[in-house]
């Protein structure tokens, strides 16, 4: 059985915890997320997306609540789709953080997240994805650090996440914050200290809501922050290992509508 007390916010990530392997969310979750605010709740989806990529997302869900994007660099209204708040990677720490990457790691490609759209070298290919069509631009690698970032990504072909994310660690952990969360050899670099719980954090203070009256859902190492961070969390069933090694409390998988399955017993 689930706790049966509505907390005051819940904070949801979405690509592998609400929304489905196909890309899809469901009608039971849409329903389930209408609960929230119904109930005098606030909601927040806390992604590693810009906000270009979550406007499917912010139909689907009837334009609700807020957003925390690009692992906690933006604060994005989905009301108004508006950026209301940023911490940006300045470019001095960006060409710091490649430099050091490729010093041991020489074979990364690198891309830069941006407000407004993306850069990357012209050998940062992932797979068949194609990075112009989603808004990428391909640029030389000195105009990477030409402006302060929402995110740096290092792309290694075949890498293991969890492996390159310990050696960058090693290297240039006191110059970003690290993570991953697609089960690719790509890492997600935040300015440093930032992460989806110190944007929440903020967010919470905001409203004068504290952790022990936040509920939050996850399902990858990106998530890892805000689920020790926030009072109640639940990991889904198709979780990373660290995170369900991580949280006391487990829900269906995101195929399975378990994020929907919680808060209707919530927010009956």
């Amino acid at each position: 059985m689930y706790e049966c007390t509505s907390p005051r916010l819940v904070a949801t990530d979405l690509d592998g915890t609400i929304v489905r392997s196909d890309g899809t969310i469901s009608e039971r979750t849409v329903a389930a997320l209408g609960r929230v605010e119904l109930a005098g709740a606030t909601l927040v989806l806390v992604t590693g997306r810009p906000p270009r990529w979550i406007t499917d997302i912010a139909t689907a869900v009837a334009h609700r609540g807020l957003a925390i994007c690009a692992n906690g660099a933006l604060v994005y209204d989905l009301h108004t789709e508006t950026a209301v708040r940023t911490h940006l990677i300045e470019p001095a720490a960006i060409a710091e953080t490649i430099s050091r990457l490729r010093a041991v790691m020489p074979d990364f490609r690198f891309a830069v997240e941006h407000v407004d759209g993306f850069v990357f070298e012209p050998s940062y290919k992932l797979g068949g994805w194609d990075a112009e069509a989603y808004g990428g631009r391909p640029v030389e690698p000195e105009a990477l650090v030409a402006a302060p970032a929402t995110k740096l990504l290092a792309f290694l072909p075949g890498g293991d996440p969890d492996t390159l994310m310990g050696k960058a660690g090693k290297v240039v952990g006191d110059l970003v914050t690290i993570t991953h969360s697609t089960g690719r050899g790509l890492l997600e670099m935040s300015a440093y200290g930032v992460t989806k719980a110190s944007a929440l954090a903020e967010l919470c203070a905001d409203h004068g809501v504290g952790p022990a009256d936040v509920v939050a859902f996850g399902d990858m190492p990106n998530d890892l922050p805000m689920l020790t961070w926030a009072g109640r969390s639940y990991g889904v069933a198709n979780a990373h290992p660290d995170v369900l090694a991580a949280v006391g409390r487990r829900t269906a998988a995101n195929d399975d509508d378990g994020v929907a399955l919680v808060l209707e017993e919530l927010f009956p």
